[in-house]
């Protein structure tokens, strides 16, 4: 039979183990919930879709599909902020310029910003 200490030792590795997984569970479960919310928030937005679109849905001369891959969740929510000092920074060419028309609340842009970030289509 197995020493106690080598029982003791086994039992707490087991319980750290489950524990972490657990943590792990909760964290993927609330960055999904804040990409589905960030994903409702997109589709409720009509004024993006007029010069955005994703899976084909909006104007496909600025489509979306891969801005994950491109631009860093830093990048993407100064966008979402600040689309005049982006446009200046990143020399964007495109007409007419990204506007805000209505700002959105900090939790919608950092949804939005977590949905964005998954769009990694090539």
């Amino acid at each position: 039979p197995a020493p106690l200490a080598e029982i003791r030792d086994r039992v707490a590795a087991d319980w750290v183990a489950k524990q972490a997984s657990d943590r792990a569970r909760a964290v993927a479960a609330q960055i999904a919930a804040k990409v589905a919310k960030g994903k409702a928030v997109y589709a409720a937005q009509t004024t993006c879709k007029m010069c955005h679109s994703i899976d084909g849905v909006g104007n496909p001369k600025g489509s979306l599909d891969s801005v994950g891959a491109k631009l860093t969740p830093a990048e993407i929510k100064e966008w979402l902020t600040d689309p005049v000092a982006m446009t200046a920074k990143t020399k964007a060419e495109r007409k007419p310029a990204m506007k805000l028309t209505k700002p959105l609340a900090a939790e919608d842009v950092d949804s939005l910003v977590a949905y964005l970030s998954t769009l990694k289509k090539k």
